[in-house]
């Protein structure tokens, strides 16, 4: 049977206080996003779980993680969503989406694919990432300038939500890709997407916390790591991602906003990765680092918006 889905809704006054309600939220399980309402001003998260939530256990952690800002933390707005509505949004709401040579849509979406371009099929789930978040665009960016001078053997997927930046990855190299989340839910959504777009032979899902897996550490060195998640676990996880990282490695960090990237810069530099190029869409910053110069990545990059 299939789970209920829940949606909890809250407005930040700004992105410092925004970033507190996402990582309360992202502990509940399930895709978290995050929206500016207007340049400079309040933010709107959204998280989408399945399951009943436990109230209690939210507002708890919500308050933990507020603990310094001013004021009492944004009401949570909790409301089940029902199936027959569900479907309707899933496919009013999520028109399909370019992002370099990538083409993600849903499977209600029976036009062509652009001439040349990497067609996915994502359906929207309780799992991040279906392509519309800056976060996640700015990962497929990132992998589509990669795939122009570099060529993993191995890459591992950090979080990886829908699997949607597995995917993109196998089908770009057609190599063994790795893709490990600490929700359940994550790892069911992001195997049955492989099968979908036919890739499951390459890509393997798994359950984990952070690193500590064996079989990641089985299938370690790799030469790409990607990892979408937010920018306090990515400086906490630096030291795991450079043991996991091969010597001429690559790493795409995604889920920091634009004032978070020296925190999660510095925190890699001092595992001895430099940053090699940037790239903004949305309000949101993806990194790309490397431990030796990449070829024509002598000087980063900067991506605005989806828009070179």
């Amino acid at each position: 049977m299939t789970p209920d889905l829940w949606t909890i809704v809250a407005e930040a006054p700004d992105a410092d206080s925004a970033e507190a309600v996402i990582a309360a939220l992202d502990n509940a399980g399930g895709a978290v996003s995050a929206f500016e309402s207007a340049p400079g001003g309040s933010w709107r998260i959204d998280a989408l779980i399945a399951g009943a939530p436990n109230r209690g256990l939210i507002e708890a952690r919500l308050a933990l993680a507020w603990s310094g800002h001013p004021g009492s933390p944004p009401s949570l707005a909790f409301a089940r969503v029902k199936q027959q509505d569900w479907l309707k949004a899933n496919q009013a709401s999520f028109p399909p989406i370019r992002a370099g040579r990538f083409f993600i849509h849903g499977s209600h979406f029976k036009g062509p694919a652009p001439g040349g371009s990497v067609a996915l099929t994502i359906d929207a789930a309780a799992a991040f990432g279906t392509g519309e978040h800056g976060s996640t665009q700015g990962c497929l960016w990132a992998l589509d300038l990669l795939a122009r001078r570099f060529n993993p053997r191995r890459v591992l997927d950090m979080g990886t939500g829908t699997g949607v930046l597995a995917l993109a990855s196998a089908r770009l190299w057609r190599r063994p890709v790795s893709a490990f989340d600490i929700d359940a839910e994550a790892v069911r959504v992001a195997a049955l997407n492989a099968r979908v777009n036919g890739v499951a032979a390459l890509v393997k899902t798994r359950r984990a916390q952070g690193y500590r897996s064996r079989e990641l550490w089985r299938r370690a060195p790799y030469d790409l790591v990607l990892a979408n998640i937010l920018a306090r676990p990515l400086a906490r996880l630096a030291r795991d991602l450079s043991r996991a990282l091969s010597p001429r490695g690559v790493a795409v960090l995604a889920g920091l906003l634009p004032r978070q990237e020296s925190l999660v810069l510095s925190a890699h530099r001092a595992q001895g990765l430099d940053l090699a190029a940037r790239l903004d869409v949305s309000g949101w910053r993806t990194l790309v680092l490397s431990r030796a110069p990449m070829r024509s990545f002598n000087h980063p990059i900067n991506l605005h918006n989806g828009n070179p």
